[in-house]
């Protein structure tokens, strides 16, 4: 059972049908941030307590990670009882949120329309690969699949030569996030209003906003200025930089930081030809270029120093794994150690900071079904009653 609620979410009831990461991780932060987030699973379990190493089967670490603090019912939703149940479980729900496609979830007998029957107040939203309203609306999709249509490997391979997923499940996460803005969006709306309302997210119309961004760029005006490219990401100079003994990322972009180091370090290329920062931009490829050469000269921490004194923005490279003993993240206190019924666990905790109503990891990952004899006696019913 989480810990007694606390945070900006505490008193909202969630039910979960999501599952993988696109929903959990939406879900996962309602519950850092006090919500009660009821996950709804089928008697299988979902398929992410297995995709990656854990403890013992069925508490893999992605699942773990995105399913933190919540409780677990398992619910046969093909039943007459599971159907009751969740039914009863929607009456005293703020939000039902699911990731099946439009025909399953309807064909369940949960569609929009028959959850707002039962709450007519409850904000309902659908994580979906791609949005009802276009051709591709039952199509299944995946991250590396979203990564493909939105552009990622396109634009890898202007960096690299090779067509490259990038290395993170960024459509997965970034819809996630999305998922959970428009909720929380719908909920002040109700608060407000006291109307309950369907959301929809689609990874693929998501991860196309988000990538359009900054690359639309010429391609937005008429008649066209460009290719949708921002020619900067895409340079081929633009990776980290060598130098003596090692790496060191750094972008010396605006004017007050590029004449700070010109007059630190006084290249000999350094000319009016590259002086200005629209001048730059319209070369940024062979700058980066010339950069490199210079950063090659000193060591990683000699530059790190002076970049710090120029108040120029720069890093050094770091590993996931260093992630975990980062000074700065652990002085904010980033990171939150619980104990579990499989030993202590470290979670990447909360990245916001309230002054009121601070968000914690709540507990961890429910096993399997743990929480179904006591939501279901929360709701007057009994595992008996549901099978």
């Amino acid at each position: 059972m989480p810990e007694p609620t606390r945070g900006p979410l505490a008193g909202i009831r969630v039910v979960d049908l999501t599952a993988m990461v696109m929903g959990p991780y939406c879900t996962q932060i309602m519950a850092d941030m006090g919500a009660d987030v009821i996950k709804v699973e089928p008697p299988q379990g979902d398929n992410t307590r297995f995709i990656s190493v854990g403890p013992v089967s069925g508490m893999s670490g992605v699942f773990v990670n995105v399913n933190r603090g919540k409780r677990s019912v398992v619910l046969d939703l093909r039943s007459d009882d599971g159907v009751t149940a969740m039914r009863t479980l929607i009456q005293r729900a703020d939000v039902f949120i699911h990731s099946m496609r439009s025909k399953a979830i309807a064909k369940l007998g949960f569609g929009y329309d028959d959850v707002a029957a039962v709450n007519p107040s409850i904000v309902y939203t659908n994580c979906y690969g791609y949005g009802r309203r276009g051709p591709e609306h039952d199509r299944p999709a995946y991250d590396d699949t979203i990564q493909a249509e939105c552009g990622i490997p396109a634009v890898q391979r202007q960096l690299t030569g090779e067509a490259d997923y990038v290395g993170t499940i960024m459509a997965d996460k970034v819809a996630g996030l999305t998922a959970l803005y428009a909720t929380m969006m719908a909920l002040f709306h109700r608060e407000r209003t006291g109307e309950g309302q369907e959301v929809e997210v689609a990874m693929f119309e998501t991860m196309a906003s988000f990538m359009l961004v900054e690359h639309a760029n010429g391609a937005m005006f008429d008649p066209p200025l460009g290719p949708a490219v921002y020619p900067r990401t895409v340079a081929p100079n633009r990776r980290p930089y060598r130098t003596k003994d090692g790496y060191v990322a750094v972008l010396i972009y605006n004017d007050k930081h590029w004449n700070a180091f010109i007059a630190a370090v006084q290249p000999p290329w350094a000319t009016d030809l590259y002086a200005t920062l629209e001048a730059r931009a319209h070369q940024i490829d062979a700058v980066y270029g010339l950069v490199a050469q210079t950063l090659a000269e000193r060591t990683t921490d000699e530059w790190l120093d002076l970049f710090r004194e120029l108040e120029i923005p720069a890093a050094r490279l770091n590993t996931p794994d260093d992630l975990f003993d980062d000074p700065h993240l652990n002085a904010v206190g980033l990171f939150e150690t619980i104990d579990t019924p499989h030993g202590k666990v470290t979670f990447p905790g909360v990245p916001t900071w309230f002054s009121r109503t601070p968000g914690h990891v709540r507990g961890p990952a429910p096993e399997l079904g743990a929480d179904t004899a006591a939501v279901l006696e929360e709701l007057g019913l009994t595992a008996k009653q549901v099978g």
